[in-house]
């Protein structure tokens, strides 16, 4: 008897699922653009709010780091409470957060709505739609629809720099979070397609776990935060976050001895193809999120590019990382895993120590260009090959839930590659300004403590011209020294901070030949529980 599955669909059926597709791929440009957008605002942001460099990376950071805090709960929220509840949910949290954008007037109503309550929606959206999508599609036409959300996110962080430039230069960057609330509009104009999927699994809840996650995570990455921003309590912070990783593995193993719900299975860990591919992709978005903080910084305020020209300037990166993903997936097979992932660690390392001596000479965008060519085609290399290498041996009852673990792993990644660089590089940029203050024969001792007062309160990292602006009342000599040092500081600044995304590709460079010390993985059957090598 053939089931109803294995017949043709309709064409109204065929139309919706069509229209289906489109508005969740939609909703996943939406997530990726977001970030990106605000990465080329940053100094219209600043301006327009009149805040500092510091708190908008902050605001940045936190978005990512909430959603990876979360996310993990988010997808047992989704399973006891509905997955399409969820991803209205969620949908709903990032329009929330955008319209805030749109309408915001301080640093902390950014703060609060688009990076808390927008963070909390991706944390929701994310493991709801891969559900869904599962859900309400079967056979090729899932696989479709996974390569074209999976495409939607890839030409969002293609086009995002530039189409963020143009929209925040041209209009404003509230437009573009204005938009966003837009699209989000339309997607959920048609959310009676979604066909909610039942979850029939245990719905018992494992809130230690869940407790031990978030503190862990955002233990860690909130004392950067802090400690970026000068505030007190940073060891205690980050003490807090590497004891509550550690009693989460022990929570989880003796959990799972005793037989009884985990928030996640720890057994995912014993397959080594699993292991090695959440580490790479960790140090990727480490690698990633330190990079597109620190350029963007860079290029607004040493540079003083507008949005457009900064995003013209980053989107060399962008888009070769999209090109050479797109090539490198059609050709998937012809290579090992592990050799790709290897050359995609080995020249986003080498893109960046090319930039690095580049930087003090460079007075355009243009300097940029082959390194980030150079730097971007190694990730889309990495992006070709992780999800497929980490997900491939997992079994179709338990790929949401390694999926989940993998998309954690990556925005956790990506909120401490975002706070970590420009912490350091706000960090250098400050203890080197006051060293060659201090080394001054034009600065009096009384002069050298006045400017680090001020800019300590109202510069941070500011342009040539709006420093200018600031010291307007002081004499011409102190002026002059006083932007001499700035200028002589930023790049070094910048150099600083790019070697934490250099650290990461070494590493996931180091990482890929224990991947060339296994078997490729064989892509797991839907009644195994997880290939283990």
């Amino acid at each position: 008897m053939v089931s109803e599955r294995a017949n043709p669909p309709s064409p109204p059926a065929a139309k919706r699922s069509r229209l289906l597709a489109l508005l969740l791929a939609m909703a996943m440009f939406v997530l990726v653009v977001d970030t990106s957008l605000m990465n080329v605002s940053i100094s219209a942001v600043v301006q327009d709010l009149d805040t500092t460099v510091s708190g908008v990376q902050s605001a940045i950071a936190l978005e990512a780091l909430v959603s990876a805090a979360f996310i993990l709960i988010g997808g047992k929220v989704g399973d006891l409470f509905g997955r399409k509840r969820c991803y209205v949910l969620g949908l709903l949290g990032y329009a929330v957060g955008a319209v805030a954008m749109t309408l915001a007037q301080s640093l902390t109503a950014i703060i609060v709505f688009w990076a808390v309550i927008g963070g909390l929606g991706a944390s929701l959206l994310l493991p709801a739609m891969q559900s869904l999508i599962h859900g309400n599609f079967d056979g090729a036409a899932r696989t479709k629809v996974y390569a074209l959300v999976g495409a939607a996110a890839a030409i969002a962080a293609a086009v995002g720099p530039l189409l963020g430039g143009v929209i925040t230069t041209f209009l404003s960057w509230r437009v573009g979070f204005l938009l966003e609330a837009v699209i989000i509009a339309v997607v959920l104009s048609g959310i009676r397609l979604v066909r909610d999927v039942p979850y029939t699994g245990p719905r018992h809840v494992d809130v230690v776990g869940a407790v031990l996650s978030v503190l862990g995570m955002g233990g860690i990455v909130l004392s950067i935060l802090v400690w970026q921003e000068g505030g007190e309590s940073v060891g205690a912070l980050m003490a807090i976050g590497v004891v509550a990783m550690g009693a989460l593995i022990w929570w989880l193993r003796r959990r799972k001895r005793l037989g009884r719900p985990t928030l996640l299975d720890p057994e995912l860990f014993t397959s080594p193809y699993f292991r090695l591919g959440v580490s790479q992709q960790l140090l990727q978005q480490i690698a990633l999120g330190g990079t597109m903080i620190v350029l963007p910084i860079y290029l607004q305020m040493v540079l003083e590019y507008n949005a457009l020209q900064a995003g013209l300037s980053i989107a060399p990166l962008s888009l070769s990382m999209f090109g050479i993903a797109l090539l490198a997936g059609q050709r998937a097979g012809r290579r090992r895993p592990s050799t790709v992932v290897r050359w995609g660690f080995a020249l986003f390392t080498a893109g960046l120590v090319i930039l690095l001596p580049l930087v003090p000479r460079a007075d355009s965008g243009w300097y940029l260009l082959v390194p980030l060519l150079i730097a971007g085609s190694g990730l889309g290399l990495l992006v070709s090959q992780l999800n497929n290498y980490t997900l491939s041996p997992v079994s179709d009852e338990r790929v949401s839930e390694a999926a989940g673990v993998n998309s954690a792993a990556g925005s956790f990644g990506l909120s401490f590659g975002l706070a970590f660089a420009g912490a350091i590089m706000l960090a250098a940029l400050a203890t080197t300004f006051t060293t060659r203050a201090e080394n001054s024969d034009v600065l009096s001792a009384d002069q050298q403590q006045q400017v680090a007062e001020v800019l300590d309160q109202d510069a941070q990292l500011m342009s040539n011209s709006g420093l200018e602006e600031l010291l307007a009342d002081q004499p011409a000599p102190i002026r002059e020294e006083i932007v001499r040092i700035n200028t002589e500081t930023r790049p070094l600044a910048l150099q600083i901070a790019l070697v934490i995304p250099i650290l990461a590709g070494l590493l996931g460079l180091a990482n890929s030949f224990r991947m060339a010390g296994l078997p490729d993985p064989t892509p797991s059957s839907s009644t195994e529980g997880l290939a283990l090598g």
